[in-house]
């Protein structure tokens, strides 16, 4: 069932092989789907948002309507342009509207169970074998989720980095089943119809960004939980000692308090090493829902989405 129909037109990218993506899905409408959903549909792609039901596909387009007025506001986006990209949306509560998309990016909650659940119900609802589907996991296998699917050679991570409208990054990861020419057409999508900046990485927990954040982020959760130093004042000293933008208890906070406890885990059960182990006060604080910023508090007190 869709709320809304597109009336945009596609430009699609070409890659060297020859092939052109214009028709994407995005399955998820949260904060990382929803971001995903508007980049692609400012590139001026045909993009379709898939969600549980009709009324958190109502919940993906405000977020997406409010993110594209939010640009519009800040003078990164003009107002025309943001009503062309809501205009080229279709939000869907039916897996069978991606029958006829050449790209479906899941990203849905970072749970492995879910996701591969998800992406076995994506593959089957895809008509065109040769499509191409992605994952936006931030730690997961990309072949265990692969090969819930019929097309593992077809299969890859494309991940995506909060806010996915603002920050330029994507990490595209292929598994030992992920085909050359599968791995250079969403590169080539990324880059060129996308403008993001492509980085390589194999199929290991956290790929590279996260396998590098991950435990600074947890070393300023044990130093916080030891009394060592208060979050602002870890914060502050990342902020003005080392010119990172954003402490890492904030950066946690943005992040979300369970997607960092999710990769911490991946990463432990992967290395082993006790660097990965989640803090005991991450994990108190996902049990009592302070997530951050989503929330309305983690380390610091937010106001709430």
């Amino acid at each position: 069932m869709s709320d809304t129909t597109s009336t945009g037109t596609s430009t699609g990218t070409g890659t060297g092989t020859g092939t052109v993506i214009g028709r994407v899905g995005v399955v998820g409408g949260g904060q990382m789907g929803a971001g995903i959903a508007e980049v692609c549909a400012r590139a001026g792609l045909d993009t379709v948002v898939c969600e549980t039901d009709a009324t958190a596909a109502r919940a993906a387009r405000e977020r997406i309507a409010v993110s594209l007025e939010r640009a519009v506001q800040r003078g990164k986006l003009d107002r025309l342009s943001a009503e062309d990209a809501l205009a080229r949306l279709v939000f869907s509560s039916d897996l069978d509207d991606l029958a006829d998309r050449q790209l479906v990016i899941e990203a849905v909650t970072e749970d492995v169970d879910v996701k591969t659940a998800v992406l076995a119900a994506i593959d089957k609802a895809v008509a065109d074998p040769d499509a191409i589907l992605a994952t936006n996991t931030s730690s997961l296998p990309v072949m265990r989720l692969a090969m819930a699917t019929t097309r593992a050679d077809r299969v890859l991570g494309l991940h995506f980095f909060n806010p996915v409208p603002v920050l330029p990054l994507v990490e595209v990861v292929s598994s030992l089943h992920t085909s050359q020419d599968t791995l250079a057409t969403v590169e080539a999508f990324a880059r060129d119809a996308l403008g993001k900046t492509p980085v390589r990485s194999q199929d290991r927990a956290g790929f590279v960004v996260n396998a590098l954040l991950v435990p600074y982020l947890l070393s300023a959760i044990r130093m916080a939980e030891s009394g060592f130093a208060s979050p602002t004042d870890i914060d502050t000293a990342m902020r003005h000692g080392c010119a990172h933008p954003m402490g890492p208890l904030r950066l946690a906070d943005l992040i979300g308090l369970d997607t960092v406890a999710a990769i911490a885990h991946s990463l432990y059960d992967e290395f082993k090493e006790p660097l990965y182990a989640p803090p005991p006060l991450l994990t108190r604080m996902v049990q009592a829902g302070l997530l951050g910023r989503k929330t309305g508090r983690g380390f610091y007190p937010y106001d709430r989405p």
